[in-house]
């Protein structure tokens, strides 16, 4: 939907020439909408001016791509165009390669307003992208090739000095891109064109490297740590854990291979443990935790207690949970806090089902968002759970793919979750019903590969989609589609 001055403004951009030249002439209340116009239908020639005479202190995407009045439209939650970021970039560029007083003039106030260009909140689902959209690892590329020239161009004349412009972004790293952004985190230290990380993403990086990175990066800014594929153990986080560690204003903590299994003791291994534990107690500002594929089994407790302040976000995925690890769990600060639980991998089935149900009574106030992919649970299990699980009434997501449920089962959860009114997506696992031959019961791989039924799951599809209708909850999404962007961010709840 938009508003008569929405295409008013999109009519005024027709003619990028015409534009730039009335930009001068128009209201700076309206730079805004501008802005987003010129985002949206890729008007780069704008853009970039629009950059590069901003009449605020600050350009954030997060304010001026989201829905608003004038278009119902929030590009936040769409692909960013390569060709308006560019511009964007270029902006800044001709921004500070504009000195704050030009010779033989009086200062232009307009122009040199600009101090924040917050271009955080990009996207970054992972899924293939379209040729023509611009992903995150792009983006850090893109910014970093800027910081390097903007150091390299610099120029010592007297009077002449760029007013400084702090540009806020997420970062992603690897192997092949690490030197490149050590060099543009090195180039941003004293520039006009200060480089502010807000969530670093490391992936299959070493720990020397990871080091080097952690200590370039502005303690004030960091909110969230990413490490991915790195495969540290405890000895490699022991490392970087006191580097981390001194970003006091971290809320998100995200570490994987994490190897404290108390069935292999070994002194080397525990002492790494009690330091890494003490490292994890100086977090004060610390909500979110993930620790998939972490061996963490009986040792939950030691590592929840030494945390300052209970959770709201906790990742177990693939951490061979055993039952005193979710007991402790439902007795902990942290469960009454609980927004987002993610369990998967961790077998359900057995001796662990009744504490996660203790858990889950402990969560329902607070919990919208629970991922139990690969979990072990069958009918039997799913609908002895189901009283507990529907009293969280403010859940809006529920992950189930990959556990061995049939026909009725997903019948039976569809009908009892009628009540939770604030539910808006379902992962479900193609029904048992709809193999060919499977063993009982089935291993987790075997349901992920074994070959489907497409005619039969075509029926159960159509009966769900039937039930939904009669219950009228039509707006509910049931998919088998794990790898959409139906998994919220912590900071998205």
């Amino acid at each position: 939907m938009h508003t008569l001055v929405f295409l008013s403004t999109r009519q005024v951009l027709q003619c990028q020439s015409a534009a730039c030249q009335a930009l001068p002439l128009l209201p700076r209340e309206l730079f805004p909408l501008l802005f987003k116009v010129a985002f949206m239908d890729k008007k780069t020639v704008v853009l970039r001016e629009l950059v590069h005479t901003w009449p605020f202190p600050l350009l954030s995407f997060q304010q001026l791509l989201q829905e608003c009045a004038h278009c119902s439209r929030a590009l936040l939650q769409e692909r960013p165009s390569t060709e308006s970021m560019q511009a964007v970039i270029l902006g800044l560029t001709a921004r500070l390669h504009t000195p704050e007083t030009e010779p033989g003039t009086q200062p232009l106030c307009r122009k040199h307003t600009l101090r924040v260009l917050d271009m955080t909140g990009l996207l970054d689902d992972g899924v293939e992208q379209d040729p023509g959209t611009m992903s995150m690892w792009d983006c850090t590329a893109a910014v970093a090739r800027t910081c390097i020239e903007q150091q390299q161009g610099r120029t010592a004349e007297p009077g002449q000095a760029p007013v400084p412009v702090e540009v806020r972004v997420d970062l992603r790293v690897n192997r092949a891109s690490y030197a490149f952004l050590r060099e543009a985190l090195r180039s941003s230290v004293g520039s006009p064109l200060r480089l502010c990380c807000r969530d670093l993403r490391a992936e299959d990086l070493p720990m020397r490297n990871t080091v080097a990175l952690l200590q370039l990066l502005d303690a004030g800014c960091l909110r969230r740590v990413d490490l991915r594929f790195n495969n540290l153990g405890l000895r490699g986080l022991s490392v970087i854990i006191p580097h981390v560690a001194r970003f006091q204003h971290l809320a998100s903590l995200r570490l994987h291979y994490v190897h404290g299994d108390s069935r292999q003791p070994s002194v080397d291994g525990e002492d790494n443990f009690r330091y890494f534990l003490a490292q994890m107690g100086r977090f004060t500002c610390l909500r979110e935790l993930s620790m998939g594929s972490s061996l963490l089994s009986g040792r939950l407790d030691q590592l929840l207690s030494t945390l300052q302040s209970p959770l709201e976000s906790l990742e177990l995925a693939f951490c061979a949970l055993l039952p005193e690890d979710l007991r402790f769990l439902a007795r902990s600060s942290h469960a009454v806090h609980l927004k987002k639980l993610d369990l998967s991998g961790n077998d359900l089935s057995g001796s662990q089902l009744e504490p996660f149900q203790g858990l889950l009574q402990a969560a329902a106030a607070t919990l919208l968002h629970l991922e139990l992919t690969e979990c072990q649970l069958a009918d039997t299990q799913l609908l002895a759970t189901l009283p507990v699980l529907t009293r969280c009434a403010s859940l809006r997501y529920l992950g189930l793919y990959g556990n061995p449920l049939s026909v009725a089962g997903l019948r039976e959860l569809l009908r009892d979750s009628v009540v939770q009114a604030e539910l808006r997506t379902v992962v479900h696992p193609f029904p048992v019903d709809c193999y060919e031959g499977l063993p009982w019961p089935p291993p987790a791989s075997v349901l992920l590969e074994a070959s489907i039924n497409e005619e039969k799951f075509a029926r159960v599809e159509a009966e769900l989609h039937q039930l939904l209708l009669a219950s009228g909850r039509a707006h509910v999404l049931w998919t088998t589609d794990i790898y959409g962007r139906l998994a919220a961010d912590y900071f998205s709840l």
